[in-house]
């Protein structure tokens, strides 16, 4: 049996203002079209054979959103929540605890970060059908892209002698290099690109993974063995996982064995780690530009431009990233666009909380988005999904008036349950025990007015919670003003 491990982490800061730690690259359509980067890669996993239910690892605070576009996407496969990064050495161990105790010592482990594009499907699954045959035998593999130009983003690996058709022997790795060098593997032929995907049996790696990183397995296997679930969430032990070391599969295990093959992907694969690969994923006019959403280009050349709301205009623009969303807009040189990830820091360090937070968040029930705010009140925008139902709880310092503008509420308010349609509203005053529900079958939508003293997202208790959430997550507090329901 062939497991998906699918890497969900990540903050992908370099795809900013698009990309941030409440809602990261991952989970957002950034290939083209509506569907998210998570979904895409669950997409291309439809016509492989022998396939089990995916294995997920991401955090805490994403866990929901991996739930939902997996269930989305007809994966209902467990999902390992990270307490802390520890990279993927650590991550993919997790997994392979899990399948080994799953499906056994043979069961074999397909690792893909969730963050990555694949223009040819065929191509895609004929060389895991290939790597296949190498693991079978005992091997670790990875996929290797060929590079159709000097690339100094990527890691290399220097390819050796032949295995089998498609399958190679690694004989380095190689370090994200200079132009000149990259130039010079350009023209050798025999490097190539690191994908970061990975294929082996779960007992393979663990073996490995015990005899050149044992503090890492020791660690991971403690983490594990004292595992809680609850819903289709593995919560691995926090103390245990937080005091493995974090390192990476090639550092622990790859480049100190003699197992390692590469398999060699053609399959115009792009690794979306900054908006020059999020362009040339999406495609570039005759003057090479990208342009998404609603954006007018006007004497310009070799630009990124994207849109998610307004219209975005440029003229006589040259080598520019042009990134607009609802509360942030970047301008940014692309020579500098590797600065991204620094700049989102030193917004962070001063405290602008669209560095890390998007105006719109997303909850287990729908969503939520600031429409405006001011002195002592708020207006949000909330969007529940049909069955969706949100907490049984009350405020200390706000009310709150709902007007349902589509679709159908079950309001609890203290005693009184009520149904709403649409153009009906009502008021739930300071203090009340209040639940909103959507029991139809379209998406419910209602504008909500709050007023109070205090509109902070720890002015709320939970009496109870169909989710399993707790009073107060850890990751509302830096959302902005709102509904923490």
């Amino acid at each position: 049996m062939l497991i998906p491990v699918l890497l969900a982490g990540g903050t992908g800061t370099r795809l900013w203002p698009a990309s941030r730690q409440s809602r990261p690259k991952q989970f957002l359509p950034l290939a083209g079209g509506e569907t998210s980067l998570l979904s895409a890669t669950l997409e291309r996993l439809r016509t492989l054979d022998d396939l089990g239910d995916a294995l997920a690892i991401g955090s805490e605070a994403h866990r929901f959103v991996i739930a939902e576009q997996m269930h989305a996407a007809g994966h209902d496969g467990r999902i390992i929540l990270e307490p802390a990064p520890r990279n993927t050495a650590a991550a993919v161990a997790a997994a392979a605890f899990e399948a080994r105790a799953r499906h056994g010592e043979d069961v074999e482990l397909l690792v893909l970060p969730t963050d990555h594009a694949v223009a040819d499907q065929a191509a895609f699954v004929a060389t895991i059908e290939r790597a296949r045959a190498a693991t079978g035998a005992g091997r670790l593999a990875l996929f290797g892209v060929a590079p159709d130009r000097p690339e100094t983003g990527y890691g290399y690996i220097r390819a050796g002698a032949r295995v089998s058709e498609g399958v190679r022997v690694v004989d380095a790795f190689v370090e994200k290099p200079d132009v000149a060098t990259a130039e010079r593997f350009l023209a050798a032929g025999d490097h190539y690109w690191n994908s970061g995907m990975f294929m082996f049996r779960a007992s393979d790696y663990l073996e490995l993974l015990s005899e050149h990183a044992r503090d890492i397995f020791d660690g991971v296997a403690a983490a594990y063995e004292k595992a809680t679930t609850d819903i289709d969430f593995l919560r691995l032990d926090k103390a245990s996982f937080e005091a493995v070391r974090a390192d990476s599969i090639d550092y622990a295990v790859m480049e100190k064995t003699d197992r390692a093959v590469m398999a060699e992907l053609d399959a115009a694969w792009s690794d979306l780690g900054s908006w020059t690969t999020v362009a040339r994923a999406v495609g570039l006019d005759a003057r090479g530009n990208s342009a998404t959403g609603d954006v007018w280009l006007e004497d310009s050349d070799d630009c990124v431009v994207r849109s998610e709301g307004r219209l975005v205009a440029a003229l006589g623009t040259r080598d520019q990233i042009i990134i607009e969303t609802a509360d942030a807009v970047l301008v940014a040189d692309r020579s500098r666009e590797q600065d991204i990830k620094a700049l989102v820091a030193k917004l962070a360090a001063a405290g602008r909380s669209e560095a890390t937070a998007h105006r719109k968040s997303y909850r287990p029930w729908g969503s939520y988005q600031q429409i405006a705010a001011g002195p002592r009140f708020q207006v949000k925008h909330i969007r529940v999904t049909p069955g969706g139902r949100l907490s049984l709880q009350s405020h200390h310092h706000r009310a709150e008036h709902w007007i349902v503008v589509r679709g159908t509420a079950k309001v609890t308010c203290d005693e009184r349950e009520m149904l709403l349609t649409e153009n009906q509203s009502t008021y739930i005053p300071l203090g009340a025990v209040h639940r909103l529900e959507n029991p139809g079958k379209v998406e419910l939508d209602l504008i909500e007015v709050q007023s109070g003293s205090y509109l902070g997202e720890d002015d709320i208790v939970r009496y109870d919670d169909v989710y399993g959430r707790p009073e107060l997550e850890e990751h509302d507090t830096g959302a902005a003003p709102g509904t923490g329901a």
